[in-house]
């Protein structure tokens, strides 16, 4: 009978510590997001010698990948939470921006835009040079619970495939040519959005998120033209190399469904056999270096040209330019219906050139977070603009408002209550 009690007993402290061995396993491989909220993986850098807690790692990427990333979250999204989750929440809208230089205001006044305007969460992937990590975490910090409660954010390293990294890096601007790798390393996200740092939302970004689901079963991403009238378009009067329908294509405001990029094999015009996202891009840059002007908004056009049938075009509003005003107007569908993204190229928000596009870029800039956005926002922009109607572009000044007037519910939405 002993010989029973001691086996049992001996049974019940195993069965103890094993369990206490699971427990431990699980506690440490999950953080919890704070109160009873859902839980969720976060990825913490390895450690540098003699480095801060909590600094941006600086050294670039230890491991022999390429696009091995460093990635600095956002403290809200540890301390956001509380109260129960009785459901999964809703996937989030993913936007890319690449911020090189002097373009962190720039950079920031796009994201303040697109979290004014969202309605679905957001999750903001910058690619910045290292100087500017600690910079744009401050920043985006600073902003009030009620706005950082609508986003999240990751912050990473420029990085190009290590052979070729100085080629990439100088090609038209600095690090611009970032966005044609975000499918390699952004290897678990779905789609992105992908804007330049001079982009302004007058709307939703989840108004362009939705065109993900207009994709045809071939489609895996969207772009509008470079120009609507052929007449003053570049790429049919100048282009020294294959580009996508009768005017090219314009790179700024650029949508992609990267599991389906990933996967693709693109026809071209070096091989017999399809290539691969990664395989296709060396190539194309050897053979057209010297024949491209605007370098990798020239490589995206070239392999539009031969596979047309991937791109969905969306209309010239989602991607308002100078050129779109500049020598009157000729994009019929802001006529019809406003303008939805800004696209202030050639930098006009800085200078002098295009009034109208500065004074909005001004307006949304200088906005303060939870202030009444009609009086300290669209009054002002209204005012500005019309001190603008000397310009071709300020004539046009109605169709820079009409989007952002509907918008502005979406702020009053997000605003702290009591205000």
């Amino acid at each position: 009978m002993r010989r029973y009690i001691r086996a049992l007993m001996l049974c019940t402290v195993f069965a103890v510590f094993s369990g206490l061995y699971v427990y431990s396993k699980l506690f440490y491989s999950d953080v919890s997001l704070g109160g009873d909220g859902p839980k969720t993986r976060v990825f913490i850098p390895p450690r540098v010698p003699g480095g801060r807690r909590g600094a941006v790692d600086k050294t670039g990427p230890q491991s022999p990948h390429w696009y091995n990333r460093y990635i600095m979250r956002q403290r809200g999204q540890v301390e956001a939470g509380g109260g129960s989750v009785k459901s999964r929440p809703e996937p989030p809208m993913h936007l890319a921006v690449v911020a090189c230089g002097e373009r962190l205001e720039e950079t920031l006044t796009m994201i303040k835009s697109a979290v004014l305007f969202s309605i679905k969460h957001l999750h903001l992937h910058i690619f910045a040079e290292d100087q500017l990590h600690t910079s744009f975490i401050e920043a985006l910090e600073s902003w009030p619970g009620f706005i950082r409660f609508s986003f999240n954010y990751t912050v990473y390293s420029i990085s190009f495939p290590s052979e070729n990294a100085a080629e990439w890096k100088k090609l038209f601007k600095p690090c611009a040519s970032q966005r044609l790798f975000l499918p390699l390393i952004l290897k678990d996200v779905d789609s992105v959005v992908y804007v330049d740092s001079d982009i302004l939302f007058l709307q939703p970004v989840d108004r362009l998120w939705a065109f993900l689901s207009h994709f045809n079963s071939s489609q895996l991403a969207a772009m509008a033209p470079e120009h609507e009238e052929p007449r003053i378009a570049w790429y049919n009067r100048f282009a020294r190399h294959p580009f996508y329908g009768r005017t090219g294509i314009n790179s700024g405001v650029m949508l992609m469904n990267m599991t389906r990029m990933r996967n693709m094999f693109f026809k071209n015009d070096m091989t017999s056999v399809g290539l691969r996202w990664e395989e296709l891009l060396m190539p194309l840059l050897q053979k057209y270096k010297l024949n491209i002007t605007w370098g990798d908004q020239d490589l995206l056009n070239i392999i539009f040209h031969h596979n047309p049938e991937c791109l969905l075009e969306f209309p010239c509003q989602w991607n308002y330019r100078p050129d779109h005003c500049i020598y009157g107007s000729n994009c019929a569908s802001a006529e019809e219906d406003g303008i939805y993204i800004l696209h202030g190229n050639r930098g006009v928000y800085h200078d002098h050139k295009q009034p109208a596009f500065r004074a909005v870029y001004e307006a949304i800039r200088k906005y303060s977070f939870g202030a009444d956005p009609t009086t300290s926002l669209l009054d002002p922009l209204q005012e500005e603009l019309l001190k603008t109607t000397h310009t071709y572009c300020g004539k046009s000044h109605a169709l820079l408002t009409q989007r952002l007037a509907h918008s502005l519910a979406n702020i009053n939405r997000k605003a702290p209550r009591g205000r």
